[in-house]
């Protein structure tokens, strides 16, 4: 590294002088490559004159190239916070101004101040279902203004970050012993040329793009009770490359990491739903090295910490290396999927059901939830809640509705990872149709249908509110006298609350484990 951060102290001093804010408190904050400046509406961040092997911020053109680059790279996510590259001049009187007249000496960030309690690395403990869905579809809608990229020079150096890990890896053994390592390293080779075709294809359809990069929690903010991506790669087009369900990787990761793993799937089947591309149900082979590198990242950098820590703090860092460490080794062992079916008549806990099931169910971060009622939507091009006439509900669109749902459950198998398909179920063919596909990909369906009584039923319809479902009262007494005909799947008494329903699945599953 070269430092020649000395030129920079006029202009530190001048950004945390209160004057220059018209008197207004300033807090100054410093990483290795930036220091940030807050002082009441706004904020100003300066590049480091520093150089390091993956940026280089050594004259003041290459930052002003670089403060610019992060206006470009981070408007598109977050307008509401970033404002422009804003020169620090000299003026005739010698006085530094913000974008006076004068020469500039120097170049900023500019951007417009958050809470910074409100990023969600400080707001963990409270991410719900409700925020963790608005989570998926903010990923979903930020990638879908993303732009592909040639995908070969990423998909190398997919690669060759594993080789920099091991290296990394070897300067620390007390916190990453080197059998465990040597494991984690030939694990991931192994994956990485197992999934290279399907790089290669992800590329050729255009899911290789130009990234958010650094997506975790601490660059999350709520603004407005809605959740805002910010602080994008700008620095390096490669690290600020990759897969878009490597970027989403990093939050999944981010959460599992801090036990959080309902919100994670839930994160993953929201992004799912929201993209409907079927070629990322097919890319759900690459999520466990996905998973794995961004953990093996967040070891490695973590425990890079130590060189320049108080001796009071290297226990901690360490502790913390060797957790994402172990979160690496964990994320890539083999783990054999499941091909589940839950079944049963309007009301009787079906979603609820697979949405609490899908987080227990390995590999991380849980099985792939496919609900009839959002497919059925979808198919006919309508919003998830929007009411659909009767004649929706046809045989032949109900047909069409199963089979799009069997091919995609078959699809997330084959790739490795697990699945529930959520539907009535309440004719013969449509479970045998299952079971075919099922078969076809090397799986066996293991059907739960949930029983509960008309009352009960009719109590849980009445109460939901803003659901893809359109069933009411009238259907819930009609399905009554459907021919259900002989049902080999376990049944399940789900007269009860959720939890008891939960229970006894999860019990079910034990068994045939």
């Amino acid at each position: 590294m070269t430092a020649t951060t000395a030129s920079q102290d006029e202009v530190f001093a001048f950004l945390a002088d209160p004057a220059t804010h018209g008197g207004q408190k300033v807090q100054r904050i410093d990483t290795h490559a930036a220091s940030v400046f807050l002082a009441g509406e706004r904020v100003f961040k300066i590049k480091r004159a520093v150089r390091f092997p993956f940026l280089d911020y050594s004259t003041l053109a290459l930052r002003k190239q670089a403060c610019e680059a992060e206006i470009a790279v981070n408007v598109p996510y977050a307008p509401q916070i970033y404002c422009r590259a804003a020169p620090i001049t000299r003026e005739r009187d010698g006085k530094l101004a913000i974008a006076g007249a004068g020469e500039p000496v120097e170049w900023a960030v500019e951007m417009r101040r958050f809470d910074e309690k409100r990023t969600l690395d400080h707001l963990a403990g409270q991410i719900d279902t409700t925020l963790a869905e608005a989570l998926g579809r903010a990923v979903a809608a930020a990638h879908a203004n993303t732009r592909p990229i040639d995908p070969q020079p990423w998909i190398a150096a997919l690669g060759a970050y594993i080789d920099e890990h091991a290296e990394a890896f070897r300067e620390y053994p007390d916190i990453f012993p080197a059998s465990d390592a040597t494991a984690l390293i030939e694990a991931s080779r192994s994956a990485y040329h197992r999934i290279l075709p399907l790089l290669r294809e992800r590329g050729r359809q255009g899911f290789i793009r130009r990234i958010h990069g650094d997506l975790h929690l601490g660059n999350i903010v709520l603004i407005d009770n809605a959740p805002v991506l910010f602080d994008a790669i700008e620095f390096s087009d490669l690290i600020a490359s990759g897969d878009v369900l490597y970027d989403l990787a990093f939050l999944l990761m981010d959460l599992l990491e801090r036990g959080l793993a309902p919100q994670a799937n839930t994160v993953l089947n929201r992004y799912l739903t929201q993209t409907r591309r079927t070629e990322d149900l097919d890319a759900l082979a690459a999520l466990p090295l996905f998973l794995s590198l961004r953990a093996a990242i967040r070891a490695k950098v973590t425990a890079a910490r130590m060189e320049r820590a108080a001796a009071r703090e290297k226990a901690a860092i360490g502790k913390s290396a060797r957790a994402y460490f172990d979160f690496a080794r964990w994320a890539i062992r083999p783990t054999a999927p499941k091909f589940i079916a839950v079944g049963g008549l309007s009301g009787t806990g079906k979603s609820k059901l697979a949405r609490d099931l899908a987080p227990l169910v390995a590999p991380m971060p849980g099985a792939v939830v496919l609900r009839s009622d959002v497919e059925r939507k979808t198919l006919l091009g309508v919003g998830e809640t929007d009411k659909l006439p009767p004649d929706a509900y046809t045989p032949q669109t109900d047909e069409r509705v199963y089979r799009l749902l069997a091919a995609n459950a078959a699809r997330v198998f084959k790739a490795g990872h697990s699945v529930i398909v959520d539907a009535v179920f309440a004719r013969a063919g449509e479970r045998t149709h299952l079971a075919d596909s099922a078969k076809a990909v090397g799986a066996s369906v293991c059907g739960l249908f949930l029983t509960a009584s008309l009352e009960v039923r009719l109590a849980r319809i009445g109460g939901r509110r803003h659901d893809a479902s359109d069933a009411d009262a009238a259907i819930a007494r009609a399905q009554e006298g459907y021919d259900i005909g002989a049902i080999d799947w376990t049944c399940v008494d789900a007269s009860g609350a959720p939890e008891a329903t939960l229970s006894r699945v999860e019990a079910i599953l034990a068994a045939l484990d």
